[in-house]
């Protein structure tokens, strides 16, 4: 059996482009005990895969040049070797950026697809929508009537942290999108109080505008301008959920800012980044409360899916520039 997958050909300076990939025609290996063969079906996009397309030392092992990448996936068991997992059988797994898979049962987990669609497990209720959960509730400890501030609001995460801070009793939650078009999907659809396009106009005075009471949590997906004008909104012990930097990813010189940083001090502001791999301990209390709001549409999500495994890269670049609104997912 042959399959293709999707290789790392060069490592990106500044903005990847397509001659950074290349697509590879492999054979399929039969698995192992404790092992399956599944098809993938989705493919998960994630902002993160940028990094690891980079040597420099990272949480994230990199990806090597001249071999297959990797990210989240669901696949079909074609066959098994492990009791309890059978052909048909739908898979979470890591194998991504290819068409079939050797997977360890130990690192996958079985999804059902009559409880919700499977790109969801990739999506709203895999690692993006827990990475939205422990955002807000743990790590920015979020307080019933806080006023709340969400960069890449339109995103994946950020249209996932936007709506779980108001179904967790945020007074007023405050969104930032790249279009007029995403300002009103968050606005109308989403619930969020208020939102702007942050390429109308200085971050800092839009959120000043849209937050007259300053801002008590702010989930960051953006980094840069954004973050400094956060700061520059927080009330008095204030808390930031350090998610991404979106707006450094490409970068190839150092940010200039945040140039206000005296201000966390004597605001007693708390500032914390976090990896949602820590918390994977979190999943079953997430799925409790967050299948429950998915079931019943409060909890809404968006996806932005592309065909086919060899328009992985574009749909890559096209989520790292803004092109996507909610979960970029490849299906196969």
């Amino acid at each position: 059996m042959i399959g293709r997958e999707i290789r790392l050909a060069a490592r990106p300076v500044g903005e990847p482009k397509p001659s950074d990939f290349e697509i590879a025609s492999v054979e399929v290996p039969e698995p192992e005990q404790g092992q399956v063969l599944v098809r993938n079906v989705v493919l998960s996009v994630d902002p993160y895969m940028r990094g690891r397309m980079s040597e420099a030392k990272s949480y994230a092992e990199s990806y090597r040049v001249g071999e297959v990448m990797w990210g989240g996936a669901v696949g079909s068991v074609l066959k098994s070797t492990v009791d309890g997992f059978e052909p048909g059988d739908f898979l979470l797994h890591n194998l991504g950026w290819r068409e079939y898979a050797v997977v360890d049962t130990a690192q996958a987990r079985k999804v059902d697809p009559s409880v919700a669609p499977l790109s969801a497990y990739v999506g709203i209720l895999g690692m993006t929508g827990l990475t939205a959960y422990v955002g807000v509730v743990d790590i920015a400890s979020l307080k019933p009537g806080d006023h709340v501030f969400v960069s890449g609001a339109a995103g994946a995460v950020g249209s996932a942290a936007g709506q779980i801070a108001r179904l967790r009793g945020a007074a007023r939650v405050i969104g930032s999108a790249g279009s007029a078009e995403k300002v009103r999907y968050l606005k109308e659809e989403l619930g969020f109080d208020e939102a702007f396009n942050y390429k109308d106009g200085p971050v800092a005075d839009q959120l000043r505008a849209a937050a007259p009471d300053g801002v008590d949590l702010y989930f960051d997906n953006v980094g840069g301008d954004h973050l400094e004008a956060a700061i520059g909104a927080m009330n008095r012990y204030g808390r930031v959920a350090m998610c991404g930097a979106i707006s450094q990813y490409n970068s190839t010189s150092a940010p200039p800012g945040p140039r206000n940083l005296g201000k966390v001090v004597g605001w007693r502001l708390r500032l914390q980044g976090y990896i949602v791999s820590d918390h994977y301990d979190r999943m079953r209390d997430f799925i409790a409360e967050a299948g429950e709001w998915v079931r019943t549409g409060q909890l809404k999500y968006a996806e932005t899916i592309v065909e086919g495994i060899e328009n992985a890269p574009e749909a890559f670049m096209d989520m790292l520039s803004g092109k996507n609104t909610g979960k970029m997912i490849v299906s196969l």
